[in-house]
């Protein structure tokens, strides 16, 4: 089954990712940090205005995946990421991962720079080497993680891109843009859509099952609704 994460939620891993990275005396990262890397107006692409409540909400939904691990500390709840472990990946896929989270497509080159922070690659070889083994995983170990995208007219390098949101939607003739939600929400993938079907779906059956708890504690208690 592919892995459909929300854009918001791919937000929120990339934030974690980054920011154990940068911000080390600050990670695990509160509610209130998550919600201000998410919105972060600086290397960020597509930029984003979610409120508290959908960052906790997409939170709540990466922790039943095992993405997020979740601690206390202090007199307010912190999140860690987990995406190595869950993926099967190691450090440096994860950091070239992390920021096509964060940015969007990118060639190689732009990933080696943009990566900087998170894990320093020798050479653009290496930084190939490990796109090459997001892109070719076999399904027995998840399926592919990034996609090569075309080159944009003119460009020299083709772009590179995740797939935790399903297929990228490509729109151009000659297909070589990539399209994700836009910032104001009014253009949705239809990963994004795929991805709200299924949470749709689970919050119906989670509702079925609480009325069908409800039905039964009424019985015995001899209680009418």
């Amino acid at each position: 089954m592919p892995l459909l994460l929300s854009l918001l939620e791919t937000r929120v891993l990339g934030v974690l990712v980054e920011k154990q990275c940068t911000v080390p005396d600050s990670y695990p990262l509160t509610l209130n940090s998550l919600v201000s890397g998410c919105n972060q107006k600086n290397n960020r692409a597509p930029l984003l205005n979610a409120s508290d409540e959908e960052v906790q909400l997409a939170i709540d939904s990466l922790k039943s995946r095992s993405f997020i691990v979740e601690s206390s500390g202090g007199r307010v709840m912190r999140y860690a990421h987990n995406v190595g472990r869950v993926l099967r990946i190691p450090d440096q896929a994860v950091a070239l991962l992390a920021t096509m989270l964060l940015r969007g497509p990118q060639t190689a080159a732009e990933l080696r720079i943009n990566a900087e922070r998170l894990h320093k690659f020798a050479d653009i070889s290496a930084v190939d080497g490990f796109l090459d083994e997001l892109s070719n995983r076999a399904d027995d170990a998840g399926g592919a993680l990034a996609i090569k995208l075309g080159k944009l007219s003119g460009a020299r390098e083709a772009r590179w891109m995740h797939l935790l949101c399903g297929e990228p939607v490509i729109e151009s003739a000659d297909a070589t843009e990539y399209s994700g939600p836009s910032a104001a929400g009014l253009n949705i993938s239809v990963s994004e859509i795929a991805t709200l079907k299924a949470q749709v779906a689970r919050l119906d059956e989670e509702c079925a099952n609480l009325r069908g708890l409800m039905d039964r504690l009424y019985r015995e208690l001899g209680v009418s609704r």
